[in-house]
């Protein structure tokens, strides 16, 4: 985007307020972005600053200096509760629940960037046991690999430098194996397959990853049904997938870009909310009435799980293998889909 950026306010858009204006003419900027460029002095109405609640009267000319400057990241001691499946003085193994981002990331307030993160959960847990790996730099201690926020399961931490360089060349030399359970969209052609499309960051919608750009970067994924579902919502199919790259949002990509995405993941194409086949417009022995509502089912995070993961002690070279199940949100749902 280039600044200055000049906008005009058309006549239909009278009795908006400037923000929820703004937030349609700025493609994939939440309306809290919007409202720290205003407080930033980086958006002008006719000239002058206004404040995000300002009503719009048509016919204004608003000019957008730049973008907006969030405070930097820093990571922040909390006492959150953790699962830790393994810790010895080199690494640990924790099983992150969904909805929990590993470290500080985008956001418009200081508590949606910096708060609640995996990276302030060891930073409490480790800090008087030896403490956590400088490597990633101050806002990604001890993080060598990473989980997206919706995704549960197993991920690696490094307690030192030397063990998480060594983790790290593990993970660069497809050494460190790992296994997801996904739920998806229908039935795949084939029992057993592997997608290899490169994945790039979408040029138009920045929060996605594609495989149609045209400089994207190797990715492997190897996928098998384990569990075709026929369920009154549809075909549904459970997957074991083994990844030998790790790009951000590879399996959720991957498997929406051969026609089935993973069950919740709306920002891929899976629907919000799931609708059983119409019923009958009347139960039986009763006069007909008001229709009745088909049944509903939605999921409030991805259907994706990091279930086992496979690696060499970076100290001993010892084979280490780790597994968490499907925490109960999701064998919950499944129990739904089965009718259970």
């Amino acid at each position: 985007m280039l600044f200055p950026l000049t906008i005009a306010v058309p006549v239909n858009a009278a009795d908006q307020r400037v923000d929820l204006f703004l937030t349609t003419q700025l493609p994939d900027t939440s309306r809290a972005r919007v409202q720290q460029l205003i407080a930033e002095g980086k958006a002008l109405v006719n000239h002058a600053h206004a404040k995000p609640s300002l009503k719009l009267k048509g016919g204004e000319t608003i000019t957008i200096l730049g973008d907006p400057e969030p405070p930097p990241l820093r990571a922040i001691a909390e006492d959150i509760p953790l699962e830790v499946l393994y810790e010895d003085r080199d690494l640990a193994v924790v099983n992150k629940p969904a909805g929990m981002m590993v470290h500080a990331g985008a956001g418009a307030s200081e508590d949606a960037r910096n708060r609640g993160t995996l990276v302030n959960a060891l930073l409490h847990r480790f800090a008087r046991q030896g403490g956590l790996s400088a490597v990633g730099g101050e806002t990604r201690p001890g993080i060598v690999h990473r989980l997206d926020k919706d995704t549960s399961g197993l991920i690696l931490i490094a307690r030192n430098d030397a063990a998480h360089r060594n983790l790290a060349r593990q993970f660069s030399g497809r050494a460190i194996k790992k296994r997801y359970i996904a739920l998806v969209h229908g039935w795949p052609e084939r029992r057993r397959g592997t997608i290899n499309s490169s994945i790039s960051r979408d040029a138009i919608r920045r929060t996605r990853m594609t495989t149609r750009g045209a400089r994207g970067r190797s990715a492997v994924t190897h996928y098998e049904v384990r569990d075709p579902l026929q369920s009154p919502y549809g075909k549904f199919a459970l997957l074991d997938v083994h990844i030998e790259t790790g790009r951000t949002h590879q399996i959720r990509v991957h498997m929406a870009s051969i026609g089935h995405p993973v069950v919740g993941d709306t920002l891929y194409g899976a629907p919000g909310v799931l609708r059983a086949g119409k019923p009958s417009s009347k139960a039986p022995g009763k006069k007909a009435s008001k229709a009745l509502e088909p049944a509903a089912l939605s999921l409030s995070r991805n259907f994706l799980h990091a279930a086992a993961i496979e690696f060499a002690h970076p100290r001993t070279g010892k084979p280490l293998a780790f597994t968490a199940p499907l925490p109960e949100s999701l064998t919950g749902y499944l129990d739904k889909l089965r009718g259970r």
